[in-house]
């Protein structure tokens, strides 16, 4: 089992950038793919991006493709998601969680959530 930790979270103006991570522990991230979700007061969590274990292949939604980055360093235990050219539509908690079996888009094809890091982007 692996506990997961996000950070980075904050306020920034529309059009600038924030640089979330995710630290694991209990067990190394390496053995899972990963995401990152949100999800804005009064919406559903939504999928913003995800990487396989090895990093070889990341997907994203289209609402954050060209201006969000997701990378990973295994030997840090520690997933990043690179946040640019932020709108206020961002505005959301920023959930990472763990995959075992595959890449995927759906909340509930992860098995490990942590506790979310507000990221509000005021214009």
């Amino acid at each position: 089992q692996v506990q997961l930790v996000e950070s980075g979270g904050g306020l920034v103006q529309a059009g600038g950038s924030l640089r979330l991570s995710c630290v694991g522990s209990g067990r190394t991230l390496s053995s899972y793919h990963m995401g990152w979700f949100r999800q804005a007061p009064g919406k559903e969590r939504e999928f913003v991006a995800a990487i396989s274990w090895s990093g070889a292949t990341t997907s994203y939604a289209d609402s954050v493709k060209g201006r969000f980055t997701i990378s990973r360093d295994n030997a840090k235990n520690t997933v990043y998601l690179q946040m640019n050219s932020l709108k206020p539509e961002d505005t959301a908690v920023y959930y990472c969680a763990a995959a075992e079996r595959r890449v995927g888009a759906r909340g509930y094809e992860y098995n490990y959530w942590g506790q979310g890091t507000q990221v509000t982007v005021s214009s």
